[in-house]
């Protein structure tokens, strides 16, 4: 039935950011060891860091004790994100109008290998 190998995997719903502020930091630490994505996500600006960082040490915790792999050899292998509900609001305008505002939420999924990272560590370091 398991073909590939088993992967470990989190996911963070109902993230209060967009989607498209969230990738950017995602695509910031794909293919990278786990130790030096969640130093990354660590010294990151942006307030959403601290949740993608919790998102990534919640799948290592799920690799070492449900699946015992070493921490040592992990890399994230995929990191995505998708939309999920979006809270409607409005402001008051001039003269009676009034205007959207949009509160997006997101779903954060990271996913974690074991192994095979010399390929993607130097694709990773020429970009």
């Amino acid at each position: 039935m398991q073909k590939n190998k088993t992967v470990a995997k989190a996911i963070n719903k109902n993230v209060r950011s967009s989607p498209r502020k969230i990738n950017l930091l995602l695509k910031f630490i794909r293919g990278k060891k786990v130790d030096i994505a969640i130093r990354d996500l660590s010294f990151a600006r942006q307030r959403i860091a601290h949740d993608i960082k919790k998102t990534v040490e919640s799948a290592v915790s799920n690799a070492e004790n449900n699946f015992q792999y070493d921490i040592d050899n992990l890399y994230v292998k995929e990191a995505y994100v998708g939309k999920s509900i979006v809270l409607k609001r409005f402001r008051a305008r001039a003269k009676g109008r009034a205007s959207a505002i949009k509160k997006p939420y997101s779903n954060v999924t990271i996913i974690l290998s074991e192994g095979a990272k010399q390929k993607k560590e130097l694709h990773g370091t020429k970009s």
